[in-house]
Formats: C-alpha cells, sequence, structure tokens
C-alpha cells in the first residue's frame, strides 16, 4: 500500500482516508487500491464496519484525476476490484460502509460518497457533478441518483453540473446528517461503533436484499426471500446469532453477536 491511501484499524472498524494533496483526486493506481482495500474489508470477519473519508478539510474527493487524464489516462481504464473508488462495482460487499464528506465530493467523488451506506457531512462540505465541463458522462450517478433523490432535481444536477451546498444536500436526502467539521470524524466514529456492535449477519442480509431488490417488484423480491433464494438470510435463519437474539429477549439481556 502507499501513502496515497491511509488505513487505520479500531477493533471492528476500518479507517479509509484519501490522502493526494491537494485535493485527494483518484487516478487508476488509487482506485486499485481502495478496491484492494475494501476487497480486504469484506473478506476479513474481524471487521464489520468501514468509513471512507479524506484528508484535510478542503477535499473528500474531486473525483478522477484529470491531470491522470490529461497524460494519457483512459477514463474506461481498468480501475481495479470494484471499479472507480474500489466500492461502485465491488461484489458481495454485505458490510456498513460511512461516507464522512469532510469538504468538496464532486464527479466521482461525490459518487464515492453515494456508494456508502451512510453518508455525514461537515458542514461546509459542497457538492456537483460537472462531467459535462469535461466531455464525460457521470456514468455511477446518472444510474444512481434519479433512485435517490427526486427525478427532476437529480438530472438538473447531471444536466447542469451545478454546485449546490450541504443544506440543499440534506433537503433532498442525499446526506444523513449535517455535523460541525469539527465533529465530523467524531460522530462518523460514534456511528462506526454502534453498527459494530450490532449484527453481522443481519446486517449482511439487509445488505443483500436491498441490493437485489431494487429493480425487482415487491411480490418477487419477497418470493424469493420465501423460496430460500437469497444467501445471507439463510445464513442468518440457520446462525448461532438467530438463536441467541431470541434468547437475549426472552432473557431481557443485551445479545452478544458472534457472526456466525
Amino acid at each position: 500500500m502507499t501513502d496515497n491511501v491511509l488505513t487505520e484499524r479500531r477493533g471492528a472498524v476500518l479507517e479509509v482516508t484519501l490522502n493526494r494533496p491537494k485535493a485527494n483526486a483518484i487516478d487508476m493506481a488509487t482506485s486499485r487500491e481502495l478496491g484492494e482495500i475494501f476487497t480486504t474489508f469484506r473478506d476479513d470477519p474481524e471487521l464489520r464496519v468501514a468509513i471512507i473519508t479524506g484528508q484535510g478539510q478542503k477535499f473528500f474527493c474531486p473525483g478522477w484525476d484529470l491531470k491522470a487524464a490529461a497524460a494519457g489516462e483512459a477514463a474506461d481504464a481498468d480501475y481495479g476490484p470494484g471499479g472507480f473508488g474500489g466500492l461502485q462495482e465491488l461484489r458481495g460487499l454485505n458490510k456498513p460502509v460511512i461516507a464522512a464528506v469532510n469538504g468538496i465530493a464532486c464527479g466521482g467523488g461525490l459518487e464515492l460518497a453515494i456508494a456508502a451506506d451512510i453518508i455525514l457531512a461537515a458542514d461546509h462540505a459542497s457538492f456537483a457533478l460537472p462531467e459535462i465541463r469535461s466531455g464525460t458522462v457521470a456514468d455511477a450517478a446518472t444510474i444512481k441518483l434519479p433512485k435517490r433523490i427526486p427525478y427532476h432535481i437529480a438530472m438538473e444536477l447531471l444536466l447542469t453540473g451545478r454546485w449546490f451546498d450541504v443544506e440543499e444536500a440534506h433537503r433532498w436526502g442525499l446526506v444523513n446528517r449535517v455535523v460541525p467539521a469539527a465533529d465530523l470524524m467524531i460522530q462518523a466514529r460514534q456511528m462506526a461503533d454502534e453498527l459494530a456492535s450490532g449484527p453481522p449477519l443481519v446486517f449482511a442480509a439487509i445488505k443483500e436484499v436491498v441490493r437485489e431488490a431494487e429493480d425487482m417488484k415487491f411480490q418477487d423480491a419477497l418470493n424469493r426471500i420465501n423460496g430460500s433464494q437469497f444467501e445471507t438470510v439463510e445464513r442468518l435463519y440457520r446462525s448461532e446469532d438467530q438463536k441467541e437474539g431470541a434468547r437475549a429477549f426472552a432473557e431481557k439481556r443485551d445479545p452478544v453477536w458472534r457472526g456466525r
């Protein structure tokens, strides 16, 4: 690993920090490194939650490194496991990921943030999808954004590339919470610790069902659950943790989750 991406394990929580001055832009090598990091996170049974953030207070991430592009790096290059930024296309990532947006998140940086499950944003953060100005398409955002916020707002942001502040992002439901910059990582860590103490097999089932059911009709998705067609749901219902949850409820105590 390089200094372009910093990682720190805090118990069951993995913190991942983009560290490419001045703006934390992502080139092909950095994207591949992020993919390897999140693949390791996915496959490590001791890790339960990840936080992705940026170094400094000005930039979370502006997305694709246009200087690398100008030097010949192709927009459709092999960005490694998980696609651009390591999260967009990573198969089987059934653990919670929190984005702690510490500043500007535009282009692929905004796409990286919305690839997370929960987004906390500093009160000075700002956002944009300016790909139209560089002759490219914000592909992941074009697919995801109209499903996350009102269609007409998403289309305006995609078609104009205009900037919008954190309060507007919160108003449209794009971010979960706006916090003072000094408290961003404090609150992100508190949330990560809360999730890390929760039932990992339940979280895995939730993530798989949400992901797979996104484009399915309700009854079709429910039939898949009832037909034992979701691996994570079946694993949960046959697990020690499922029995532990019932025992803890009956005994009026906190459950001890073991992930098995």
